[in-house]
């Protein structure tokens, strides 16, 4: 409050007198004049004051006092600080009392210090002005984020914390939001190195409704770095060798920062070895001088080469390989038709799958050898134009055909492990390298084999003869059945044509029906070989007496009847019959001599004797 007169008679002669020549107190010096100026005598009335005087000073109040509003935003001086509070003084009736919790983004206040306040009440139950710098600052700082919007102006802010997705940025006091694509334009692993921390942005988005401000760091940076893209994109050239950072690595490649500009290198083009990641030759931020090797039109897909920098492997290659030389290498990659063996650094050769064994069954690469194993072959190809090399493991073995004809002559006999089927038979291995094939009709002299699986299964052993040996081919045709002897050698006599068996009618089929008269030989009986004596048919279960009319050895085919049996007699008597018939008409018949002897007589009478 304004302190109180310390003179009252020099006060009140001087209000009382009425100056001529010399200007009164309140002209002369009027801030003074309403700082001696005694209130409380005035409201209480003891003080007199003619109108001219109280005019003259509420004209003074009207122009030194602010005339202010509740809840508008003022400047105000800081005139004193206090442990808890600091006194601002507005140019009001009285001072402000702000607590100083409101000042924690400004440890530095100071008395003197110009500061921004809301005037909440003008004078509240005591008489006291209630302000805030807090308020007032959010209401300017409004006013200061969209103007940075609109005008696209950088404002600084502190980072204040991180939270899910960016940062909290304290811009004019108000809590705007740094996303986290928006910190860099490289991606960023570390947030929390920002935090405490000013930096400038730009104001990218405000959302009036939900008071939410988003800001960016990016286009700052973004605006810097677009000047350095367009010189750098217009001095590309291929073949250039450019100095970059590594910017983002990925299972496909790494993306290089050249400046402003991106470009990629192809995992192929990372080293001439293989290698699986590129991670394995680089790593994030790392700086690396790459080549230009390729561009658009728009230069805005750069591709990037690192292994050009250095010669290719190839050109070191020692001249004095040649084929038919070993060579240790490590497998670097498998697939089914073969492996990839690095013999040096970059340099790698394919060892085909047929290239492992000598068995001519096939396998897949992976029975033989795995990723990593060091192994040694021999050259079998060599382009060094084309850079292609071809290796051969199977080679460091003696060829298993070499004395083929002295180890498997046809006619011997040998024991075989069951590799696989197909169709038509079953391949045998005799031994590493040596594989031969049982044809499905060589399994077995009785059984009718549809399929080699329905005779034996794959890793069973069989005993095999060679039937046949093709050197040249390399193929080995073998035989299981002709272990043994041909049953149906000796079946051909016990049931020929015209032997008669007893059996059951084992099942009825189309056109006829079936019986079994050993283990190895099941006769077929056709329908009406099926009839009885007295018309009826046999059923299935049926025991009868049976002839054979139909024996194929090589076919393994029998064709029996029980008709026959029955009508065996009748059969006879038309057959004794039909001879005796025969014998009566060739006795009929006129012979030769007599024919001869009625030409003769005939022939006189002609000519008269």
């Amino acid at each position: 409050m304004a302190e109180e007169t310390k003179n009252p008679e020099v006060q009140e002669e001087a209000v009382t007198a009425a100056p001529k020549v010399e200007l009164s107190p309140a002209q002369a010096n009027p801030e003074q004049f309403l700082k001696d100026f005694n209130w409380e005598k005035y409201e209480e009335g003891i003080d007199v004051v003619d109108d001219e005087q109280l005019e003259e000073f509420e004209a003074l109040v009207a122009k030194n006092f602010v005339d202010t509003l509740n809840d508008e935003v003022v400047e105000g001086t800081v005139i004193s600080i206090t442990d808890r509070d600091a006194i601002i003084d507005i140019n009001a009736k009285s001072e402000g009392v702000i607590s100083l919790n409101e000042f924690r983004y400004n440890p530095d206040l100071k008395e003197g210090d110009k500061v921004e306040v809301l005037i909440d009440v003008r004078e509240d139950a005591t008489g006291q002005l209630v302000l805030s710098h807090r308020k007032a600052r959010v209401i300017k700082a409004w006013d200061r984020v969209n103007a940075a919007h609109d005008e696209g102006t950088i404002v600084n802010g502190f980072v204040k914390a991180r939270t899910k997705g960016g940062m909290i940025v304290d811009v004019f006091g108000i809590e705007a939001f740094l996303p986290g694509s928006q910190i860099d334009v490289k991606p960023i692993r570390d947030y929390d190195q920002y935090v405490n921390k000013t930096m400038e942005f730009k104001v990218v988005k405000i959302n009036h409704e939900f008071k939410n401000v988003v800001v960016s760091h990016k286009a700052l940076i973004e605006a810097d770095i677009e000047e350095q893209k367009k010189e750098i994109i217009g001095q590309l050239e291929k073949g250039q060798v450019l100095e970059g950072v590594v910017k983002n690595v990925t299972s496909y490649g790494v993306f290089v920062d050249l400046g402003g500009v991106d470009g990629l290198i192809h995992i192929t083009d990372l080293s001439w070895s293989r290698i699986n990641h590129p991670n394995e030759i680089v790593e994030l931020d790392q700086k690396l001088n790459v080549v230009i090797l390729d561009f658009d039109e728009d230069k805005t897909r750069i591709q990037l080469g690192l292994k050009q920098l250095s010669k290719h492997p190839w050109d070191a290659l020692s001249e004095t390989l040649k084929i038919g030389d070993k060579v240790k290498g490590k497998v670097v990659v498998i697939a089914d038709y073969g492996a990839f063996i690095e013999v040096e650094e970059g340099v790698e050769g394919l060892i085909h799958v047929s290239e492992m064994s000598w068995s001519t069954h096939l396998r897949s690469a992976q029975d033989f050898v795995k990723v990593g194993d060091e192994v040694e072959a021999v050259v079998l190809t060599l382009d060094r134009e084309d850079r292609k090399m071809s290796l051969g493991i199977k080679q460091l073995a003696p060829d298993p055909w070499t004395d083929i004809t002295s180890k498997y002559p046809v006619g011997s006999r040998h024991e075989g492990v069951v590799r696989n089927f197909t169709n038509f038979g079953v391949f045998l291995e005799l031994e590493e390298g040596i594989d031969g094939l049982i044809y499905i009709s060589d399994l077995s002299w009785t059984k009718k084999v549809k399929h080699p699986s329905e005779f034996c299964a794959v890793g069973d052993k069989l005993e095999v003869v060679v039937l046949e040996l093709d050197v040249e081919g390399r193929k080995l045709s073998l035989g299981h059945k002709q272990i043994e002897e041909n049953p149906w050698d000796k079946y051909e006599a016990d049931f020929g044509v015209g032997t008669k068996h007893t059996a059951s009618i084992e099942e009825i089929v189309d056109k006829g029906a079936t019986v079994a008269f050993n283990e190895d030989i099941t006769a077929f009986i056709p329908t009406r070989h099926l009839e009885k004596e007295d018309g009826s048919r046999l059923g299935k279960g049926e025991e009868a007496q049976f002839q054979v009319i139909e024996f194929n050895k090589d076919f393994k085919r029998v064709v029996a009847s029980h008709m026959v049996i029955h009508k065996e007699d009748e059969a006879r008597i038309v057959k004794q019959q039909a001879k005796k018939a025969k014998a009566q008409a060739d006795e009929a018949k006129p012979t030769l001599g007599d024919a001869n002897d009625a030409l003769a007589a005939l022939k006189a009478k002609m000519e008269g004797k």
